[in-house]
C-alpha cells in the first residue's frame, strides 16, 4: 500500500511540475508573440505611411495631368479658331 501511495505522490508531483513548466513555456511564448506583434505593427505603420504619401503624390499628378489636358484642349481650340488649324 505504501508503494502505491508513493507512486501516486510521485505522479502528482510530476503533474504539478508539468503544469508549472507549461505555464512558464506559455508565458515565454506569449512574450515573444507580443514582441513580434509590436515589431510588425511598427513596420506595418511605416508601410501604411509610405503608401499614403505615394497615394497623395499620385492624386496630385492626376490633378495636374487633368489641368494640363484641359489647358491643351483650350490651346487647341484657340489655334483652331484663330488659325483654322485643327490639331
Amino acid at each position: 500500500m505504501a508503494n502505491e501511495d508513493l507512486k501516486i505522490e510521485i505522479l502528482n508531483g510530476v503533474k504539478e511540475l508539468l503544469a508549472e513548466q507549461t505555464v512558464v513555456i506559455l508565458n515565454a511564448v506569449d512574450e515573444k508573440i507580443r514582441a513580434l506583434d509590436i515589431k510588425f505593427t511598427e513596420k506595418f505603420d511605416k508601410i501604411i505611411t509610405a503608401l499614403d504619401k505615394y497615394s497623395g503624390r499620385v492624386a496630385t499628378l492626376e490633378t495636374e495631368f487633368t489641368m494640363m489636358k484641359n489647358d491643351l484642349n483650350r490651346v487647341k481650340k484657340i489655334i483652331k479658331e484663330k488659325l483654322g488649324i485643327e490639331l
